[in-house]
């Protein structure tokens, strides 16, 4: 992996993440560095999911593949922000 590749997938984890933040109702807890994190995992976990679906590729914008993008990251942050919020400093 490039450089370039690895701040491409930052760029993208964060549009991601922050739109699957966007869906979840209510405050989430959690910093953005996690918010990011959650964003790129769902970014490869998604676009596996639409290749292995044969959605992936398409002669313009790829609108399942970020529909399903988007989903696991707001079911990513809503898990996060539920176990985050439980977590006591002591």
């Amino acid at each position: 992996m490039t450089v370039a590749g690895i701040i491409s997938a930052i760029v993208v984890g964060l549009i991601i993440g922050a739109l699957g933040r966007l869906v979840v109702p209510g405050k989430q807890n959690i910093p953005i560095w996690l918010t990011i994190i959650i964003g790129i995992v769902a970014a490869l976990i998604g676009t596996a999911i639409a290749r292995g679906a044969g959605w992936a590729d398409t002669d313009g914008v790829d609108w399942i593949e970020i529909l399903i993008q988007v989903v696991l990251a707001a079911i990513g942050v809503y898990a996060v922000a539920g176990l985050w919020g439980r977590r006591r400093v002591s």
